[in-house]
């Protein structure tokens, strides 16, 4: 139908006429043609018939695609682009081309190419970006094109690519993507995998190796020895600043975020209050407590530590709220998360909270105390109740709990990996 479709719309507009000067226009087997190639042109030049299906604009100067470079040509279904001096590809300047079968881009100086882009090319077929300047590709880049049957990612400057980039081409059967600088690491280890299982043709093998690190260089990949890898694991645990003591409004909290992983893990602090949120990605504070290379600067809210320690100086209301460790490696990312919150009791819905975790204590499970830590049986049991309230210390109808001083911690903890 969609076939159909265009060659009615090839019919409709055929009686536009005109063409580029520079260009040659007519027809040949059906199609439409529009050859621009060799003509020492710097941009796209204006005036194609909109019947045209095929265009050539290879070996030429052209710089940069601007969005709507190709609005003139909706029908087209080949484009040539090879040999020229293209370094960015705007976003939206190929989004027009829903019928575009065919699509060169190779041989150019491409370093900024908008992926988004080929979600609007379904009907794709073949794809060739080889021989340019690409690092990332983003793991949905091929997401829409089931159809498409050839892929030539082969030389450009990619390091790694994401798990799961070639998930959504059920129809390919050929790909190169050799004479990459691959740095081969835990986060490249599934394309090995993915490469061996595969019915793709991958020629070139021998040629898909590492560039670093420095022990794995110009090794395939297909070669590549055991590595020890590991996804992230958290435990986010507290701890007070002085243990049995006497705890009022504005002490100090302490969080530690436990990390494990290879390779070893990158963490984010992510905290939510009444006032706004906070992320920090790295280290705000030495080991002592202050701001590195800044002398006499104040010390910060939330102070962040290298070994995943989060200490809130004078907490009260206003740090009330959820605090989340995040670790990221090649592998994944996992979270755990606390919310903290300062009550009294006589507060009804607090006291109601208080005693819900009470009871979870008392069944062993969901919390830990101070003195007694306990594995957490669900995501819900993530929060931790600082009670202000009398001096003298009181045990719960279980004797199960004690009030120490005039506080009572409960501790649960979210260990998430995904």
């Amino acid at each position: 139908m969609k076939q159909l479709h265009l060659l009615w719309l090839a019919g409709f507009l055929g009686s536009v006429s005109g063409c580029p000067e520079v260009c040659d226009c007519g027809e040949k087997y059906v199609f439409q043609i529009a050859d621009c190639a060799y003509r020492d042109l710097q941009s796209v030049p204006p005036g194609f018939p909109a019947n045209v299906t095929t265009l050539s604009l290879s070996a030429n100067r052209l710089g940069d695609l601007e969005a709507g470079a190709f609005e003139e040509v909706p029908l087209l279904q080949s484009l040539w682009l090879a040999h020229n001096e293209i370094r960015v590809v705007a976003p939206g300047s190929l989004t027009s081309l829903v019928y575009l079968k065919s699509l060169d881009l190779s041989h150019n100086l491409i370093s900024n190419f908008s992926w988004n882009d080929l979600h609007n090319l379904s009907a794709l077929q073949l794809l060739k970006m080889d021989s340019n300047e690409l690092a990332v590709i983003p793991r949905d880049a091929f997401k829409n094109l089931g159809d498409l049957r050839s892929l030539q990612l082969n030389h450009n400057r990619f390091l790694t690519l994401v798990d799961g980039t070639f998930e959504g081409l059920t129809s390919l059967s050929h790909l190169q993507i050799n004479d990459n600088p691959f740095n081969c690491t835990c986060g490249l280890l599934w394309l090995k995998v993915w490469a061996v299982a595969t019915a793709v043709s991958i020629p070139e093998q021998d040629n898909i190796a590492c560039s670093s690190p420095p022990f794995l260089k110009g090794i395939p990949l297909g070669r590549l020895p055991p590595l020890h890898c590991a996804p992230p694991t958290v435990q986010l645990t507290y701890q007070p600043n002085q243990d049995g003591a006497e705890l009022r409004d504005g002490f100090v909290l302490a969080l530690h975020c436990d990390t494990d992983g290879q390779p070893p893990p990158e963490v984010q602090w992510r905290i939510q209050t009444p006032g706004g949120k906070v992320e920090i990605t790295s280290p705000n504070v030495g080991p002592d407590g202050r701001v590195p290379g800044v002398a006499g600067s104040p010390q910060p809210r939330f102070q962040a530590f290298a070994n995943g320690s989060l200490l809130i100086p004078g907490f009260g209301k206003q740090e009330e709220g959820t605090y989340s460790c995040r670790a990221t490696n090649e592998l994944g990312s996992a979270e755990g998360s606390v919310n903290v919150a300062l009550a009294s009791p006589g507060e009804a819905s607090e006291d109601a909270l208080g005693r819900k975790f009470h009871g979870k204590a008392v069944e062993g499970k969901g919390c830990y105390t101070v003195d007694n830590e306990v594995q957490p049986s669900g995501p819900e049991d993530n929060v931790v109740i600082i009670y202000l309230s009398s001096t003298n210390p009181k045990k719960n109808k279980a004797n199960s709990l004690e009030l120490l001083g005039p506080w009572i911690l409960l501790l649960c903890f979210s260990h998430l990996i995904f």
